[in-house]
Order: structure tokens, then sequence, then C-alpha cells
């Protein structure tokens, strides 16, 4: 389908010479007033305006670039000579370029497909930067699954716990959003980057022995206070990873949720012993999240409670352990959890 071009000139002879260079290209519909050719924008949308600079040219852009329906429409002026305060006042209204005339027809087909088809390659280039752009997002959601892999199975005892705890971090924080629960935090959030972030909660692991990590049965108190850093210690993988990419906004996320998922609403957490509001908000919802998996999950150590069982300790521990709000919201969930943790 031809683009539309109008054309507007108080010589029949221009209108001609126009038409005649333009018509095997595009669509020329020809005016000999500039009311006119307003009247007809009601009809049609054309891509580009030809307007001669002697039918009241400087009022009808302005005319143009006060309707937001019409602003983006270039205007290219035809005159048989411009002046510079001319053209400085044309280009002040807006007009996107000037025409001498007599019409050349090299220079008219050529001036008029620069501002024809320069929204095309916007377009193109947009396409191929969105292309790109999710290319270096899968690579980098690719880097975070296989760290995560590489956490997950180093722990014997900890299959799917990733998996099943980024679900649940979307889930929940869906349903906070949903209910207003810090709805004005969560709304700025990118939600993919959040909940892919979470797989990394664990990083830190990477840091204990193997014979703590895997070990049958309960942890020593030593083993155990070893098995805590691991909160500490991804903060500082995480900051590595940042100073070598530079890509702070990607792992910001991911930094939060590893250092801080084992503090505790009531302060009696690690690695730094916040509380309330001081912890954030990332991580707290982690904090549930996390808890309730391992409870429902068999560990060497002990067999995997109910849903039930779960959910009544996790109430319990609401306003000690876990942020109060958040809480309340898991439980009005927790059907959904429940399914999310038989289907993983």
């Amino acid at each position: 389908m031809k683009k539309i071009i109008f054309v507007a000139d108080k010589s029949t002879v221009n209108l001609k010479a126009a038409e005649k260079i333009l018509s095997g290209k595009y669509h020329v519909i020809a005016f000999s007033s500039s009311a006119e050719m307003l009247e007809s924008l009601e009809e049609f949308k054309p891509s580009l305006i030809l307007l001669d600079i002697d039918l009241n040219a400087f009022e009808t852009i302005e005319k143009l670039k006060s309707n937001p329906l019409h602003v983006e429409i270039p205007v290219m002026l035809s005159a048989k000579s411009i002046n510079a305060e001319s053209e400085a006042c044309g280009i002040k209204r807006g007009a996107a370029d000037f025409i001498l005339k007599p019409f050349d027809e090299f220079i008219m087909l050529n001036r008029i497909k620069m501002f024809l088809h320069i929204d095309e390659l916007i377009y193109e280039r947009t396409v191929e930067l969105i292309e790109r752009t999710e290319q270096l997002k899968s690579l980098k959601s690719g880097i975070v699954f296989t760290m995560a892999d590489i956490v997950e199975n180093r722990d014997d005892s900890t299959g799917g716990h990733i998996d099943r705890t980024s679900v649940y971090m979307e889930v929940l924080i869906k349903a906070l959003l949903e209910r207003g629960v810090y709805a004005d935090e969560i709304s700025e959030w990118d939600l993919e980057l959040v909940t892919s972030s979470a797989r990394l909660h664990d990083i830190g692991k990477i840091e204990i022995p193997d014979c703590i990590l895997n070990k049958p049965g309960f942890l020593t108190n030593d083993e155990f206070d070893k098995m805590k850093t691991h909160s500490a210690a991804g903060e500082i993988i995480i900051d590595r990873a940042i100073a070598r990419t530079g890509d702070e906004e990607f792992l910001y996320n991911a930094k939060i949720i590893a250092t801080y998922h084992h503090e505790r609403w009531n302060g009696t957490g690690y690695p730094y012993g916040m509380k309330e509001t001081e912890i954030p908000l990332q991580a707290r919802i982690m904090a549930i999240i996390d808890v309730y998996d391992a409870l429902v999950s068999e560990r060497s150590y002990k067999e995997a409670l109910t849903h039930e069982k779960a959910m009544e300790i996790i109430m319990n521990e609401s306003g000690k352990h876990f942020d109060p709000q958040i809480a309340e919201v898991f439980k009005l969930i927790n059907k959904e959890i429940k399914e999310i943790k038989d289907k993983i």
C-alpha cells in the first residue's frame, strides 16, 4: 500500500509537477489551500506534507503541531527561495526541511524518501536492539541458573529447592501486589529480575565444606556457625561479580536476597542482626518461602512436615521470624503454594 503525501501549493503548475514526480511511488493528494488540506486530515493521515511557504505555512504548521494526532507528521516547506530568517522561523515552528521550486525530481524523491523511511529504519533498529537485549537477558539468566545449579548439586538434600522457591517468590510477590501490601515498593521492581535473582539466595554455600553441607545428621554448634557464614559469603561473591561485570542492576536483587534472607523480623537473625523493615523487602519475602520449603522437604536429619504443619509453624513465627504482613498474605495463598509444592 502506497504512503500518502499531501501536497499543498497555490500554483497549479507546482501541484502538477509534484504529482508527476511522486505519483509513481506514493499516493499524492493535492490541495490549492492550506485550509482545504487541514480539513482533509479528518479523513486521511498523510505520511508527509509538502507545503507551499506562501500558504500561511507557519500558521499551518503551528496548527498541525498543536494537535496530538498530527504532531508527528513531517512537514516539508517549498519555496522559490529561502532566506535565513524564513528558514529559522520554519524550523522553530517544526518544519522538517525545505525544498526549492521549481522541483527537481532527484532532490525531491531523495529528501522525501529520507523522511518517509526514517521511521522504518528506527523500527528495524529497535527490533534489532530488542532482540539483542533479549539475547543478553537470556545469557544472564542462563548464568544465574548455572550458578544456582552448581550450588544445589553440591547439596545432596535440597533437590528442587531452587526451582520451587523461585516459583513461590513470583507467586507471593504478585499476591502482595494484588492486595496492596508493600505495593508502592514492589510496583517499581522488575518481577522477572527479582524472581530470577532468588535462585542465587544460597550462592554462598559454595564456601561451605562438603563435610558440613552434606553431613548426615544434625550439625554441631561450630558446624552450624560455619553454615551460617554462607549469607555473608554470598554477599562477597556477588559483590565480586558486580565489580567484574559492572552490572549492578542485574545482580542487585541477588545480593540483597543472598545476604539478608536469614535475618529475622525481631532482630535475632544473621549475618547482621537487622530487624523489621531494616531488612530489605526482597529478603523478607525470601525468608518465608525458604523456611516453608525447608519444612516441607525431607532432609538427612528430619522427615518432611505436612503443608498444614509447616503453615502452623510459619504463622506462629509471624512477627518474630517473619514480617507479619507478608506472613498473612502467605497464609491467604497457602493452597496455591501447596499446589506448587506438590507439582515441583
